[in-house]
């Protein structure tokens, strides 16, 4: 009679190894991405130059770091009153297409500017909403306006 050796590691040592070291890497990843920092509370207008809309204004906030994008779709997920869209573009990425039902049209030369406001000084804001970081208390200010106009 043939005796059958006990349960035996189907698989070697440095296999396990690489099992547990890519375990532990999903697991970080995972909680990278689901762990929140510190709060960057930001405020955010809705100006429209074209009409005689009353200016809104909103608070927000972005995780530490974050991108303007985001404290702007957690608006959204929270305010119903505020809507915005963008399109992608190829070769220079998001832009804000409309906000609140308004949207800006190249035929008649308006769109949505960036703007961020300290002390009663503007400035345009250089990157777009999905690369620009917001500064902890900063008034962002989105403003439909016409480029014909300045």
């Amino acid at each position: 009679m043939h005796h059958q050796p006990g349960p035996t590691n189907l698989y070697p040592p440095e296999a396990l190894q690489s099992v547990e070291i890519t375990g532990f890497l999903l697991l970080l990843t995972q909680r990278a991405l689901t762990e929140t920092g510190p709060a960057t509370p930001i405020r955010l207008s809705v100006e429209n130059d074209l009409s005689n809309m009353t200016p809104e204004t909103y608070s927000s906030s972005v995780v530490e770091g974050g991108v303007l994008l985001s404290a702007m779709r957690s608006l959204q997920e929270t305010h119903q009153d505020f809507k915005f869209t963008v399109k992608e573009d190829p070769n220079f990425g998001l832009f804000l297409e409309s906000v609140n039902g308004v949207a800006g049209n190249e035929h008649e030369q308006t769109y949505w500017e960036l703007l961020s406001e300290s002390s009663g000084e503007y400035r345009r804001l250089d990157v777009g909403i999905g690369c620009y970081v917001p500064e902890p208390n900063e008034h962002i200010i989105l403003r439909f306006t016409s480029w014909g106009k300045h």
